[in-house]
């Protein structure tokens, strides 16, 4: 965010926290049913289910920097972590950048965020590698942390006293993961992952953030659907994870919501949607729950399934690995598109 716009708002948001959060594909505990024929614009934007219609969808750029130099994700390791749950995060955090792995990909998927740019014209970059990392199994600021805490967690790792993580103001992206025993203000109930960025007050840098939270044995019916599916859906059936761990395959799609945001809104003044910079509906947010084609309401949309496992997906990644990760708003199509979509 500009400097002037930084400090219009930190006294803002400084005791409230982030409010550029908006991730969970089941804003309500009653079935989208609306259709954009008969909706009006505060319908939709209260669901964030478009579905496929431009005409409320009032996506602008703010003339803000969007993310156009090469972006380095820096994880942060909350809490107990398996060595295998972060197998599945680093490969797919490796994914994004292999363009030889066979369609549809993750680097494929990303192509939709990289069609967002700055007032020169410049792409958000192709380039997303996995960064330096950094552990934090004592859970340093408690298990029990607030959207503002998370920002101590992100200073705690970049003056750390051995292997601090690298400070990169221009295209470093700070992943806070918490484990499952790590409880989050407003987790399950409002948001299943949130992004901003650093008050320099507290961390000392404006750097940009995400947090996501893994859901498992608290909601995962929340945060990792269609994984596990809410009660109010009793048709539902629960698809298999791709990698065989509910809550950390539900992770990934989250993930990959606020990583495409933080690139195409990183200061919360490039793309958005809605007139409150604080209350934004981005790129992500519009296609929440959308997988594949048809998808919208209670329905992903068409997913691939391995022959094998009988597991959902739609993005293939390195080592072969396999991903289930929501849909992109594409500015050009002005609808929600991905790489395994029936009609490309």
């Amino acid at each position: 965010m500009a400097t002037s716009i930084l400090f219009l708002f930190l006294s803002i948001f400084l005791f409230s926290g982030p409010t550029a959060y908006a991730w969970r594909p089941w804003p309500s505990t009653t079935l989208n049913t609306t259709t954009t024929a008969s909706a009006s614009p505060a319908e939709l934007g209260a669901s964030k289910k478009f579905e496929g219609s431009s005409e409320f969808v009032k996506l602008r750029y703010h003339m803000g920097p969007v993310l156009t130099s090469n972006i380095t994700v820096h994880p942060i390791w909350y809490g107990h972590w398996a060595p295998e749950q972060k197998r599945i995060i680093r490969t797919f955090l490796r994914s994004f950048s292999d363009s030889s792995i066979r369609g549809p990909s993750v680097a494929s998927w990303w192509r939709t965020v990289r069609l967002y740019t700055d007032q020169t014209g410049s792409n958000i970059s192709s380039n997303v590698i996995l960064g330096e990392e950094k552990n934090d199994r004592g859970c340093s600021r408690g298990t029990s942390l607030t959207r503002l805490s998370v920002q101590s967690v992100i200073k705690d790792a970049i003056t750390a006293s051995t292997k601090p993580l690298p400070i990169n103001t221009r295209g470093g992206l700070y992943l806070v993961l918490t484990s499952p025993e790590v409880a989050m203000e407003n987790f399950c109930g409002q948001v299943c992952g949130f992004h901003y960025f650093t008050y320099p007050s507290i961390v000392g840098y404006t750097l940009p953030y995400a947090w996501v939270g893994n859901s498992h044995g608290r909601c995962p019916e929340v945060c990792a659907y269609p994984f596990a599916v809410p009660s109010y859906i009793p048709t539902a059936k629960a698809e298999m994870p791709p990698n065989g761990d509910v809550g950390v395959d539900g992770m990934v799609s989250v993930v990959a919501h606020e990583l495409a945001e933080m690139a195409s809104n990183p200061l919360v003044n490039a793309w958005y949607a809605g007139g409150d910079p604080s209350f934004p509906t981005e790129i992500a947010d519009l296609c929440e729950g959308i997988y594949g084609t048809g998808g919208g309401g209670a329905y992903t949309g068409q997913l691939l399934v391995d022959g094998q496992s009988g597991a959902a997906y739609n993005l293939n990644g390195v080592g072969g690995r396999k991903f289930l990760v929501q849909w992109i708003w594409n500015p050009y199509l002005n609808y929600c598109s991905g790489p395994n979509a029936l009609d490309q």
